[in-house]
């Protein structure tokens, strides 16, 4: 499918749909989640999903802090049924002031960001690039953070770039990735973990989206690691790193590196589970989230 995801098609039964809203910042139209406790009566989570996902990725977490906090998830741009970035700001310093802007426009301060896979980059870029998010707890679930070594810090960025800017690409790779309906098996070999069926539905529709595809692929095109890396031992947020020891995506050794390298960070080792471990054990994640918050006053 070539055209954008569509809300009222696609979006049918989409999870927490009667939480979802659009709303125009920075040029795009964005799809935000909305959830939990009244704005302005209770600490504001922002959860930034990972590369390929969307909002549909915290299904299970938001539910399990409802009671707790303001949740605020929006689709990353060109992801799922939000508005694209031009291909120039598809950068992780790009997408950290397009989520900035948006939380401007929504007229929100996070107490708290939580960020998956690529997300968690995301986060952190924001809270070197705004001094009211200096103090900021942030956490990081399978978190990217670490560049691959060279050469494949040259190779698989120009080859994203120059699949990303192939107009058939996109096409074939959302029909690839769904592997003739098997999205619930291609998620279990792409991340070691086992997702429920709803779950499987949603990256089904995402990954038989080229448009979807396109919005993955540039990002992957245009992320760089090395910036942020370096800055790593400068973030003095309070930051939990959340790690799988069974994610085959993201290396623990990786993951540890970050830890050390960032002045206040914990890192918690899950004994199982995948990549996708806060869809796996939603509850689990959720209470290690709100341990952590609490010791920091927030919730």
């Amino acid at each position: 499918m070539s055209e954008p995801l569509d809300w009222d098609r696609d979006g049918r039964h989409w999870p927490h749909r009667e939480a979802s809203r659009f709303v125009t910042s920075g040029g795009i139209r964005w799809h935000v989640q909305v959830m939990g406790c009244e704005p302005g009566t209770a600490p504001v989570l922002l959860l930034l999903h990972g590369t390929g996902a969307s909002t549909h990725s915290w299904r299970g977490v938001m539910p399990a802090l409802a009671d707790r906090y303001t949740l605020v998830a929006p689709d990353l741009p060109g992801h799922a049924f939000t508005g694209r970035l031009p291909d120039a700001q598809m950068t992780l310093p790009g997408m950290a002031t397009a989520i900035l802007g948006l939380i401007a426009t929504l007229d929100i301060t996070p107490d708290a960001i939580i960020g998956h896979s690529a997300g968690a980059a995301i986060a952190l870029t924001m809270a070197r690039e705004r001094d009211r998010l200096a103090d900021t707890p942030i956490i990081g679930l399978n978190a990217a953070l670490t560049p691959l070594p060279w050469p494949a810090t040259q190779v698989f960025p120009a080859m994203a770039r120059l699949l990303a800017l192939n107009p058939l690409v996109p096409k074939v790779f959302s029909g690839v990735s769904r592997l003739a309906g098997d999205t619930a098996g291609f998620i279990q070999r792409s991340t070691s973990s086992r997702i429920d069926r709803e779950g499987a539905r949603c990256y089904a529709t995402l990954l038989g989206n080229s448009r979807h595809a396109r919005g993955a692929l540039a990002m992957m095109a245009n992320w760089d690691l090395d910036t942020l890396d370096h800055a790593l031992p400068d973030i003095g947020n309070p930051v939990l790193l959340v790690h799988a020891r069974g994610d085959n995506a993201i290396p623990l050794s990786g993951v540890e590196e970050a830890a050390r390298k960032l002045p206040h960070a914990q890192l918690e080792v899950l004994p199982a589970l995948g990549h996708l471990a806060h869809e796996e054990r939603p509850e689990d994640i959720a209470e290690l989230i709100a341990e952590f918050l609490a010791a920091y006053n927030v919730g």
